[in-house]
């Protein structure tokens, strides 16, 4: 199980909400089966319906 959490905390680099999606997505390619989003990124630029995009990230929808 992947969570949010360590993905920030592994790539504390990241400066915004699309840098965030690009890693989930990375993740996601390498061969993470599970996704879930135990914290709201703190980006200035995160979006009210960032729980669906993260989502859409994970699973490789195109928004």
């Amino acid at each position: 199980m992947l969570y949010l959490s360590q993905i920030m905390i592994a790539n504390q680099e990241l400066q915004s909400f699309d840098e965030l999606s690009q890693k989930v997505q990375e993740y996601a390619h390498s061969g993470e089966m599970f996704f879930r989003m135990d914290v709201k990124p703190p980006y200035g630029d995160t979006p009210d319906d960032w729980e669906d995009r993260l989502e859409a990230a994970f699973s490789g929808i195109q928004r």
